[in-house]
């Protein structure tokens, strides 16, 4: 085999995972219809045409706790991105939680966006949340755009020699740019989803 024949193997090689990328087809997002903190029922397919941040919260996580009680980084990310058709909604799949606890939590900590009430699990083990926080963001096509954590600080703790990045808003921030998202996936950080256990 002379040089010529391996370096096209090689090329050829290193196009692969381009190639399947390429060809790889969208994941459309599970609809679902779920009630939120006060009582209301709200349903992933009323916000078509829009994009929507769905994110897995637990209000007795650390995790969360940080990013709600010592920092308003989801609220500020909503509101941000709110006149931009982009709907903030959070799931607790915690199997213990009580709706009128989050309705105190989300009037304690000024939380505008919905928290809703999947303590069945059904629906965060539809779009397989493991962690909380767990973000999950749906374009305008119903697709999942973006599965992963919030940023690369886990309560506050930049990585040493990088870079504060927050995921979510560089994803939205290229979504309603109409940019495809650059990093589409990451793993999520925080305390594990406390799904009912199996009887």
């Amino acid at each position: 085999m002379n040089k010529q024949i391996v370096k096209i193997a090689i090329v050829a090689f290193l196009a692969i995972p381009m190639l399947l990328f390429a060809n790889q087809k969208p994941t459309k997002a599970p609809d679902f219809k779920l009630k939120n903190h006060d009582g209301k029922e709200v349903k992933l397919a009323d916000y078509k045409g829009k994009i929507v941040v769905l994110e897995w919260i637990n209000q007795e996580c650390p995790f969360v706790k940080y990013h709600y009680e010592k920092k308003s980084t989801m609220k500020e990310l909503a509101a941000r991105f709110k006149d931009k058709k982009v709907v903030w909604l959070a799931i607790d799949s915690t199997n213990h939680q009580k709706t009128e606890k989050n309705k105190k939590y989300a009037e304690k900590n000024k939380i505008l966006h919905p928290i809703l009430d999947d303590r069945l699990g059904k629906i965060g083990k539809a779009y397989k949340a493991t962690n909380t926080p767990h973000i999950f963001i749906t374009d305008a096509n119903g697709n999942i755009a973006y599965n992963g954590a919030i940023d690369n600080a886990p309560l506050g703790k930049v990585p040493k020699d990088k870079e504060l990045v927050n995921y979510v808003d560089k994803a939205l921030k290229e979504l309603t740019s109409g940019k495809a998202v650059s990093v589409a996936k990451t793993k999520p950080y925080g305390c594990t989803v406390k799904y009912r256990k199996k009887k």
